[in-house]
């Protein structure tokens, strides 16, 4: 882990500098384009200047980027990582205290795994040692996704309504992107409702009088359901969901972000480095197992909801950094049409994180945030693993 972290250290230092800044004029050419809002392109070429998209379109001409055969789609988004975690020097999570210059190294290294996979924004909920990678990502100076953190969290069911409206406002005041609620306790510990309406309604509403949105962690029908009514921005995880509490979440235009393909396959294949370490007990892997067993029943159901609206967002921990793709895979296979999954990890996700006129489509005067897989993801979903070729913002960090 030594190794890895100096690893991390030194691509920090040259992936910027060796990141191609393309000259004016840049065009790719794929034979199949997925422009990310549900249209399918053929022997099309995008241009590119000054970091931004200025034209989708055209098949004549010389291409500087002939990707052949792979198909070119928007770089992938993640609505919900947890960019900072990771297992120590012994192989095991680490949830304490540690240097900041480590903290940051592991950062770093997490970053940058996430953007060789093909995402090119993420959603980290969150830990203040985001702020500085946050703000060293968006500078240029390390290579990673776009981020966006909450920088913590409100999760104490004891606070009053007076007292989480206060603490929104000196995380706004922080410089978080957005407010990270737990509505519910860990699917560990039954993912019992823990906030009150009344506490719910304070979070949600304090958050949008301060410009910001919400996103609530829920796993009962009752905290789900507290959370459509308080008019939150999304709600995730929704384990223990019912028909009652995903009509709820459509019917008041709240996203909804499952994660069944990625975290909690990552906690039980890594059970001998969390097992011991807080509520990771045995009875707390029993019940995620548990949950994991109920995940196809509650996934289809979300499937039969008509208008709901479902993101795609991971919950990556420690060990799943660049393995995200996993997530909309799983969804595939568990009944979602390749499209939608697609959508729901390009604008649809962009749409749900306030960043529709930043990124998450192949639209002139969107930022250049382009990947390209090998395989047509249509066909196959399994391509989303096989990423070939990684642009944002303009610049090339793999080809």
């Amino acid at each position: 882990m030594r190794f890895t972290t100096i690893i991390a250290f030194v691509v920090a230092l040259i992936a910027p500098a060796i990141a191609q800044q393309p000259d004016p004029g840049v065009t790719l050419r794929a034979r199949l384009v997925l422009d990310g809002k549900g249209q399918v392109l053929r022997n099309t070429v995008v241009s590119v200047r000054d970091g931004k998209i200025i034209r989708v379109g055209g098949t004549s001409g010389d291409a500087t980027y002939d990707l052949g055969a792979l198909t070119l789609l928007p770089g992938m988004i993640d609505t919900h990582v947890h960019i900072g975690w990771h297992f120590d020097a012994k192989g095991r999570y680490h949830s304490g205290p540690e240097p900041a210059e480590q903290a940051a190294l592991y950062g770093a290294e997490n970053a940058f795994v996430t953007l060789m996979a093909g995402f090119t924004t993420v959603q980290s909920v969150g830990a203040m040692s985001d702020k500085p990678l946050r703000d060293a990502i968006a500078r240029g100076v390390l290579p990673g996704p776009r981020l966006l953190s909450s920088l913590g969290q409100v999760s104490n069911p004891k606070m009053t309504p007076d007292e989480i409206r206060a603490d929104i406002r000196q995380k706004k005041a922080a410089g978080a992107d957005l407010i990270k609620i737990f509505a519910s306790a860990s699917i560990r510990d039954g993912g019992v409702p823990t906030l009150s309406q009344e506490q719910l309604d304070a979070a949600c509403g304090e958050a949008r009088a301060q410009g910001l949105r919400s996103m609530v962690h829920a796993h009962s029908p009752e905290s789900m359901q507290r959370a459509a009514n308080a008019r939150c921005t999304v709600v995730e995880h929704g384990g223990l969901a019912s028909p009652e509490a995903l009509r709820a979440l459509a019917d008041a235009g709240v996203y909804f972000d499952p994660n069944i393909g990625l975290v909690t396959q990552n906690y039980l294949e890594n059970k001998t480095r969390f097992l011991g370490i807080g509520n990771y007990t045995e009875e707390g892997f029993a019940a995620m197992a548990k949950a994991l067993g109920l995940k196809d029943a509650m996934f289809s159901a979300a499937l039969r909801t008509s208008g709901l609206k479902m993101v795609m967002g991971t919950d990556a921990v420690a060990g799943a950094h660049g393995q995200n793709a996993r997530e909309p895979i799983e969804r595939v296979k568990s009944g979602q049409p390749p499209m939608d999954a697609i959508v729901g990890m390009t604008s649809l996700a962009a749409a749900s994180m306030g960043l529709e006129a930043i990124t998450g489509s192949i639209t002139a005067g969107l930022a250049a945030d382009l990947v390209a897989v090998d395989g047509n993801p249509l066909e196959d979903i399994t391509a989303l693993q096989r990423v070939r070729f990684v642009m944002k913002d303009g610049k090339i960090y793999k080809r």
